[in-house]
């Protein structure tokens, strides 16, 4: 039987990607600072080795950020009471931002200076998020 990774070592290890990948450093870039192999930085990366503190904290000086970023929005112990979606809508953007996709989005978007542009952005992406959800629930009947 596999063991399934924790969820703060997931999660944690997701944060080191994001900041690895939004600092343009490969895996085996990583690893060579670190003195590891790139499959190493993978295990960490994906969850299925646990990240030690000694050596979060050699991640965390090589990442420019703080030992606490690794944990920031991380699961709690508590299961979250049944139909509480917070911590699975705030998982679903810890995931998003890890993938190439998310982190140019982010990236390109935190470029843009003038907030009225950055606030008109952010509408057009809910109005379309909106539509395709209202367009997978199939045709409205019209209203007389």
């Amino acid at each position: 039987m596999k063991k399934t990774p924790d969820p703060i070592d997931r999660h944690v290890g997701s944060r080191v990607r994001m900041q690895r990948v939004l600092m343009k450093m490969s895996q085996e870039k990583l690893g060579d600072a670190l003195g590891l192999t790139f499959q190493q930085v993978q295990k960490y990366e994906k969850g299925t080795n646990r990240i030690g503190a000694s050596r979060l904290q050699q991640i965390s000086k090589t990442l420019n950020v703080p030992p606490s970023f690794f944990f920031e929005g991380a699961p709690t112990s508590d299961p979250a009471p049944q139909g509480f979606e917070e911590e699975s809508s705030s998982q679903f953007v810890v995931d998003f931002l890890g993938t190439s996709e998310g982190l140019h989005l982010n990236r390109s978007f935190a470029r843009i200076r003038d907030p009225k542009v950055r606030k008109k952005i952010v509408e057009l992406v809910a109005a379309l998020a909106d539509q395709e959800s209202d367009a997978s629930v199939g045709p409205q009947p019209e209203k007389a």
